[in-house]
């Protein structure tokens, strides 16, 4: 099946989603690149980027369960390859 690279950008507003979030992430491992986490404690978020090769409908899954979490926001950026 053909992947796609992609960056899943997550802003995390309920800190009570984080464990969700895990989850969901944990269960897709074998699709992650990396991932980066900064807390900003100033304005108490958490600001979570993820770099992903899947294919397309796995990103898509991904993005939008995480997204329909409450308190959180995604929006996902595709490469051209």
């Amino acid at each position: 099946m053909e992947t796609r690279v992609a960056l899943i950008g997550i802003i995390v507003e309920n800190i009570d989603a984080v464990d969700k979030i895990n989850a969901i992430l944990h269960e897709n491992a074998q699709y992650i690149l990396g991932r980066m986490g900064i807390p900003y404690r100033e304005r108490k978020v958490n600001i979570i980027s993820i770099a992903i090769d899947a294919p397309q409908d796995v990103i898509s899954s991904i993005s939008g369960k995480i997204g329909r979490l409450e308190g959180v926001s995604t929006k996902t950026a595709y490469s051209a390859i």
